[in-house]
């Protein structure tokens, strides 16, 4: 519940964040989300506070270590994803100045860059994926991401406020859309 009241759908613009919550997503894939939000702090220390940086130059001793890991869930593909994941993260940052600025053109929002405000009636209203996810989960496929099927970019841009998927009954609703971005841009501080 706190994590619905206070951070699913605010809009996330810090390059760590977002790289937490694309490796968060991709290790959800098969199980239940409250799976990983227990695990979440475990991932942190894992994965080096989820500095893309550092996880890049993770070695086959650092999957060895993580796949002993009892905090995190232990699977090889997945573990070995994040370290790939981080490396194409870092040229995507090299390319286009930040992840942030790279993952937002996805949003579909009114004007580039902004979130998607749906009105869901219920929750059986909401889809599991989008044009918009699809066309994320490709390009990212193209970059070298694994672990980001459109479903997952559908979720991660949910859990990162490029779409607000709170249906118009949730308090939530309204708030989202007039609570400030999470911005911090580019490279983020240690």
């Amino acid at each position: 519940m706190r994590y619905h009241d206070e951070e699913w759908g605010v809009p996330v613009h810090d390059d760590r964040v977002l790289f937490e919550f694309i490796t968060l997503e991709g290790a959800q894939a098969g199980l239940s989300w409250s799976t990983i939000l227990n695990k979440r702090e475990n991932y942190r220390r894992a994965f080096a506070g989820f500095d893309p940086e550092k996880v890049a130059r993770f070695c086959a001793r650092d999957v060895a270590r993580l796949m002993n890991d009892a905090g995190i869930v232990r699977n090889r593909l997945k573990i070995e994803s994040t370290i790939s994941n981080a490396k194409a993260f870092l040229d995507i940052r090299k390319e286009f100045g930040s992840f942030d600025t790279y993952v937002w053109q996805f949003a579909g929002g009114p004007r580039r860059g902004a979130p998607h405000k749906n009105h869901w009636n219920g929750l059986s209203e909401v889809p599991a994926k989008t044009d918009e996810s699809d066309r994320m989960s490709r390009d990212l496929h193209r970059r070298g991401f694994r672990f980001v099927g459109s479903t997952i970019c559908y979720a991660f841009m949910q859990a990162t406020g490029m779409v607000n998927d709170h249906i118009v009954s949730c308090f939530r609703y309204a708030e989202s859309a007039s609570r400030p971005a999470k911005r911090k841009l580019g490279k983020t501080s240690e």
